[in-house]
């Protein structure tokens, strides 16, 4: 897609608050896994990282080698074994895990972004002690948990103009070397200090009250199922919460001009989801109407989940059919749905109106799937019309503020008869006490 100058002018103006703000700063990125499995997209996070470094963000990037490892292990006939979502790791492995991240993937990675237009260096855990671990577990083998990351070199690396680019192989106090998770190891370097490997109801009670081995948290965040969301509602008080999120909801908001067989789709991709979930059209044509609910059950006969999302139909299912585009934006606003599709031919012109939606997709080529698994920011969502006073999960939900108040003794005079006013005329003479006494007569202090 090409963008003309005016465009990136645009987005520029909008994004240089932020990078003003974060100027100077160190974002931790972890890079690679299952997950990027295409070129393109390897291709445009890299560009994203050299993007950030030359405004001035510094980045680090924390690999794992997953894919990698598997195959080079397959080359020599050995079969990868988890523990616990872990990789086991015997002598044998851990010289292939050395091997793979701190040569091939490593290189490679930084080879990438220095042909790119970037200017990157490779470091692995090993580097000048960067990376200090103890053994995790002996069920585990070579698997190590970070006690100490030695953040000069990074600082040191960032300082110079560099990307750091670090392997997740760590050094042992005794002369080991330990295989670390990629994301635990992203996690600490970015200032994470604990790590609990835990869900589920009971992990919202433990959070919220403490246990042994959990410390008790002023704030929990984040997703779940029904019983997830009713012990973060039963916690509520004890400790802040981000939202009681319900089941999945979709709102697609289509004109005449769609195709009814996607948005039939679309409609259906939430109700697979849940029993309970809410698949909703708001359209002003009668026969895209008619057609997507005649499509809706071609479609749902061939999904291996035909159970669960027709019981999502018949239960929370609706089609709403409305005398205009705007009326539907109306709705829109009053139901505040969790996921809000703009299938319409202008969505941009719609989407200044609609003023209750976690999440908007704008136009007949952005499925709600693409949010769950690819674009956009945070996933996590208001659901059962909170919408109307809530936001998706972001930064905010982890920043808190406090006002303060500062007076001089001349400026608290200018105004102290006005405020022990008040006080008086509510019957609060200790309040008017409090300010008036600080100029009696051997009221004393200054």
């Amino acid at each position: 897609m090409e963008f003309s100058y005016a465009d990136r002018a645009k987005v520029l103006a909008e994004a240089l608050p932020y990078i003003q703000k974060y100027s100077g700063k160190t974002v931790v990125v972890k890079y690679g896994g299952n997950a990027m499995v295409s070129d393109e997209l390897r291709r445009a996070v890299i560009s994203d990282i050299i993007l950030l470094k030359l405004v001035g963000i510094n980045v680090v990037v924390v690999h794992g080698g997953g894919p990698e490892i598997n195959e080079m292990l397959q080359k020599i006939g050995k079969q990868s074994r988890f523990v616990d979502g872990l990789r086991y790791t015997d002598q044998e492995t851990m010289d292939i895990v050395q091997q793979v991240l701190c040569g091939k993937v490593n290189k490679h990675l930084v080879s990438i972004i220095n042909n790119l237009g970037g200017k990157a260096i490779g470091l692995c855990g090993l580097d000048g002690s960067l990376l200090k671990a103890d053994q995790l577990d002996t069920q585990l083998g070579f698997v190590g948990e970070i006690r100490e990351v030695n953040a000069e070199i990074l600082q040191n690396a960032s300082a110079n103009g560099y990307v750091p680019i670090v392997s997740t192989v760590a050094a042992g106090y005794h002369g080991e070397v330990f295989n670390i998770n990629a994301d635990v190891a992203a996690a600490r370097i970015a200032g994470v200090d604990r790590v609990f490997l835990m869900g589920g109801a009971q992990a919202a009670a433990a959070l919220a009250y403490g246990t042994e081995s959990v410390p008790a948290v002023d704030k929990i965040v984040g997703p779940g199922n029904i019983y997830v969301a009713t012990a973060k509602r039963k916690v509520y008080g004890k400790v802040g919460i981000d939202m009681i999120a319900g089941p999945s909801e979709i709102l697609v908001l289509a004109d005449g001009g769609c195709n009814p067989a996607w948005v039939a789709a679309d409609l259906l991709s939430q109700a697979e989801h849940d029993r309970l979930a809410s698949p909703v059209l708001v359209t002003d044509s009668e026969a895209l109407a008619l057609a997507v609910q005649a499509e809706v059950e071609v479609q749902l006969d061939a999904l291996p989940r035909r159970d669960i999302a027709r019981a999502s139909v018949e239960t929370g299912g609706k089609i709403i059919l409305c005398g205009s585009l705007d009326q539907a934006v109306d709705v829109c606003n009053i139901i505040a749905p969790e996921h809000l599709e703009l299938c319409v031919e202008d969505p941009f012109a719609l989407l200044g109106r609609i003023k209750n939606a976690g999440s908007i997709f704008l136009g007949r080529n952005v499925p709600e799937a693409l949010g769950d698994y690819f674009a956009g920011p945070n996933h996590t969502l208001p659901t059962s019309g909170t919408a109307r006073f809530s936001s998706p999960l972001g930064v905010d939900d982890f920043v808190k503020r406090s006002s303060f108040i500062y007076y001089t003794r001349e400026a608290l005079g200018r105004v102290k008869d006005r405020i022990a006013g008040f006080a008086e005329a509510e019957g609060l003479h200790a309040h008017a006490r409090s300010v008036t006494i600080r100029y009696e007569e051997g009221g004393g202090g200054k």
